[in-house]
């Protein structure tokens, strides 16, 4: 009986050891990027209110994954390191924070705080990967950011704009930092791009 007791426990032990490398596997490293947007001098303050939706993204890059393409046609992903949230909610909330950040707008927000909006920003994520511009590289040369927007206007959804905006910015390094580095410029410049063009875009809504 003890000897019959004492495997069953041992088997026991294996197989609660087995699950728990199961239920928790390594994390993988987690990054995020910064609201590094510069507000556009030229842009006017604005009285209304706007709902930011989350971005529209393909599969590939609609993910937690980091984005890697070696070749125009091929997409890859950067081993042990993740963002923090899938990239479009990570940018949706840092599309937010740059509004904020510009101070030239009353009121804004995502679109799941079901508050009421004079307008509705709504976007496509093309491109929010790293890139090998040079055949043979050790490490990727540059990052590329684009994003499409449309202005909408709440109630009527219609599209008062649209605009596509872009950046490529160099990886400075062969550190994985310096590829995170260049991330969060390129979206920067896209953001800060972006924030200015709604302002600019959206025509006061009658009282």
């Amino acid at each position: 009986m003890n000897g019959r007791f004492r495997a069953a426990w041992s088997a026991a032990v294996l197989l609660g050891v087995a699950a728990c490398s199961t239920l928790n596997p390594t994390a993988p490293k987690l990054y995020t990027l910064t609201s590094g947007a510069v507000a556009d001098a030229a842009a006017p303050k604005v009285e209304w209110q706007l709902l930011v939706e989350a971005p529209a993204a393909a599969a590939g890059i609609d993910t937690p994954r980091i984005a890697l393409a070696r070749t125009p046609t091929s997409l890859d992903y950067f081993a042990d390191v993740s963002w923090a949230d899938r990239a479009p909610t990570m940018v949706q909330g840092l599309i937010v924070q740059s509004f904020e950040d510009s101070g030239r707008i009353v009121s804004v927000g995502r679109d799941t705080v079901g508050l009421r909006s004079d307008f509705v920003l709504k976007s496509e994520l093309r491109d929010f990967q790293a890139e090998y511009a040079t055949p043979g590289a050790a490490s990727p040369d540059r990052v590329h950011v684009r994003l499409s927007a449309k202005l909408v206007a709440m109630p009527r959804r219609t599209i008062e704009a649209g605009e596509t905006f872009e950046a490529t910015v160099p990886v400075r390094g062969r550190d994985f930092t310096d590829v995170i580095a260049a991330f969060d410029a390129a979206l920067g410049q896209v953001t800060g791009a972006m924030v200015g063009w709604a302002l600019r875009s959206g025509v006061q809504p009658a009282s």
